[in-house]
């Protein structure tokens, strides 16, 4: 930018500590204006209810280091910060999908700008109009139509009871139980997740649990459905859900979903739904010496902790816990475990937008995630949210570690324990 000769300050002679000085050397500007800028992009996303909290970000960049697509491409809400302050439109922008909601650049902010509360606000608004990946799109219209992002019929949604060996009743034939297992849509639908669902159905037999499942009656929880800006899609299906819960007694609401602990435990009591909800793991963790765990495994393990089982809701040891009391199993931690630990790139929508993160990141998150569990000389990488077992199983296949290295559910590693 030129600059105005109108603001250059200069005596023809200046005395400095008794030194002279010319009007080349003793020239000065009158003070630059740093508000003269167009804030429209900013305020338009501030001024969202949630959103409120991007105009305090000061660029310290704390974020950006722990943010796990900054890892694999460049993010950060940082980076979204500044791009707004240069006219980006966010609501337009690929920027807007890129978000995990992995709450990680929350935990290290000192302003405390929540990614968790303005990336839905601000996607909500871009739902509305239109301005949604294709993909993400498919999810959500399987939701509506089927109950379920996968698109399988809710006729279905309990067929994986009729595969195990163990007795599953149905809360429509029992009316009351201590324990109103919600199963949710990958245990009950996908391949690997039926695998984990009968196996927790043979520990829940096991500790003689007073449980029932809703089967057909159950929808999506759809958490990640709300987080990726389906506001209206989450509070139907919530409505749904909390008038089935209705119908029975129970005494707490056992969930294998993370994310489904979320929406229950956070999100469902605004909407008239108060739960005692636990996930699996912090369940088992103090029922461990109940099992008949007779067969002693040779495994050396790493924990990959779900996102929206640790940083979102707070458990790191019940995992561990059943970990250790396993026979045989040596658990050896990756460096960002615990508050620290890396995103699947499963959250926030991010299940259903591999397609579209593809062009924005050089490795998908869980492609990163597996390179660090094989560089610490593990033999299975061990998950308890079924998001993960999936995307890692995939990711050990795309990143040739097939034979280095297996992915399994902490449930499955019980029941093989149990012989």
């Amino acid at each position: 930018m030129p600059i105005d000769k109108k603001q250059i300050i200069e005596k023809e002679m200046a005395v400095v500590d008794g030194i002279e000085l010319g009007p080349d050397w003793n020239r000065m500007f009158e003070q630059r204006v740093i508000f003269d800028y167009n804030t429209d992009t900013l305020d338009k996303v501030r001024d969202l209810e949630g959103a409120e909290s991007i105009g305090a970000c000061y660029q310290c960049g704390q974020c950006i280091p722990v943010c796990p697509v900054d890892a694999v491409g460049e993010y950060g809400p940082m980076r979204v910060f500044s791009d707004l302050l240069r006219g980006k439109d966010l609501f337009e922008s690929d920027e807007l999908w890129k978000c995990t909601t992995c709450m990680n650049c929350l935990r290290v902010c000192p302003k405390e700008v929540d990614m968790i509360k303005i990336m839905p606000a601000v996607r909500e608004e871009a739902v509305m109009e239109g301005n949604v990946p294709d993909e993400l799109q498919e999810a959500f219209e399987n939701t509506f139509e089927y109950g379920n992002p996968l698109g399988e019929s809710q006729r279905k949604r309990a067929d994986w009871i009729t595969e195990t060996n163990s007795e599953v009743p149905l809360m429509k034939d029992k009316k009351e139980a201590d324990l109103l297992w919600f199963v949710e849509c990958y245990p009950a639908y996908h391949g690997r997740g039926k695998e984990t669902s009968r196996d927790m159905a043979t520990i829940l037999n096991t500790l003689k649990a007073d449980f029932g499942v809703l089967g057909t009656e159950e929808k999506c929880s759809c958490d990640s459905q709300r987080l990726a800006g389906e506001v209206g899609l989450f509070e139907e299906f919530a409505e749904q859900n909390i008038k089935t819960f209705s119908k029975y007694k129970f005494k707490q609401m056992l969930v294998t979903d993370p994310h489904a602990l979320n929406a229950l435990r956070k999100e469902y009591p605004k909407h008239g739904g108060e739960y005692d909800v636990i996930h699996y793991t912090t369940y088992l963790a103090p029922l461990m010496d109940k099992l008949n765990m007779t067969n002693k495994l040779d495994y050396k393990v790493t924990f990959h902790d779900p996102c929206y089982l640790g940083r979102h809701n707070g458990e790191y040891e019940a995992p561990r816990k059943i970990l250790d009391a396993i026979p045989g199993v040596e658990l050896v931690e990756m460096g960002r475990c615990k508050e620290q630990s890396y995103c699947c790139g499963g959250g926030g929508g991010g299940m259903w937008l591999d397609g579209f993160m593809s062009d924005h990141v050089n490795e998908r998150l869980s492609e990163n995630r597996v390179k660090e569990a094989v560089e610490t000389g593990a033999d299975l990488l061990v998950v308890c949210c079924p998001y993960e077992i999936s995307r890692f199983e995939d990711a050990v296949k795309s990143t040739g570690n097939e034979g280095k290295l297996a992915v399994k559910d902490i449930a499955e590693l019980i029941v093989e324990a149990m012989g």
